[in-house]
């Protein structure tokens, strides 16, 4: 792809740059916390958050209660940790689709085919999705769910448009908003329906039928 659209610059992640060496410590404070955050996911993701309780997580982890306060200060830290991490996965996808050089409408058939994989197969995505759905519960400040979505389906959709991929009279932006609301749609149903294992079909089917409506033919 040619220089990525300032959407995808922003859904791209930032990079940090290391001043000194790893402490071991704060290493294995690190993997510790992780463990922490995958155990609250996989209880967020089968009971949800008000059935969750720190004391779950910290028998799953096999710990006392203060140990898992040490990193995460309450429950509603944790949710916060959890739909945090959901959305970190998106950016390194998107970074893994660029690095493969697809162009602007095959970018966003695989943004969303990967992320249908991740929804089916990654439980931090799956505990974060229904936390997002749980919000009204959740007495703490979440990411705004779809908008990074939508901004980032709407700038490559721009960009096949300049390139004479997208069908005329197709609007970038509603296309954008379409694509969304089925991608979300699709893999809520197929999670009530059959706790997700037939997201990547069930996607599949969906996107075909939306981007040969976008495709210029």
């Amino acid at each position: 792809m040619s220089e990525p659209q300032p959407a995808i610059a922003a859904f791209a992640p930032r990079k940090f740059v290391t001043r000194r060496g790893p402490d071991p410590k704060q290493e294995r404070s690190a993997r510790t916390r992780l463990l922490v955050l995958t155990a609250a996911s996989e209880l967020f993701a089968e009971q949800g958050f008000r059935h969750t309780s720190v004391k779950d997580v910290a028998d799953r982890m096999k710990m006392t209660k203060g140990a898992v306060y040490f990193h995460y200060p309450s429950k509603e830290a944790l949710a916060v940790a959890v739909v945090e991490e959901h959305y970190a996965r998106w950016p390194a996808l998107l970074e893994e689709v660029l690095t493969e050089g697809y162009g602007p409408l095959e970018t966003a058939e695989q943004m969303l085919a990967r992320a249908a994989v991740s929804f089916r197969d990654d439980i931090v995505v799956q505990a974060g999705a229904r936390l997002q759905i749980e919000r009204p519960h959740i007495d703490a400040e979440l990411p705004t769910p779809y908008v990074d979505w939508t901004e980032l389906l709407a700038s490559l959709l721009v960009a096949a448009r300049d390139e004479g991929q997208v069908r005329e009279g197709v609007s970038p932006e509603a296309a954008a908003r379409s694509l969304v609301s089925a991608f979300f749609g699709a893999q809520h149903i197929s999670d009530v329906l059959r706790g997700r294992a037939d997201v990547v079909e069930r996607w599949t089917e969906t996107s075909e039928l939306l981007f040969h409506a976008i495709r210029a033919h």
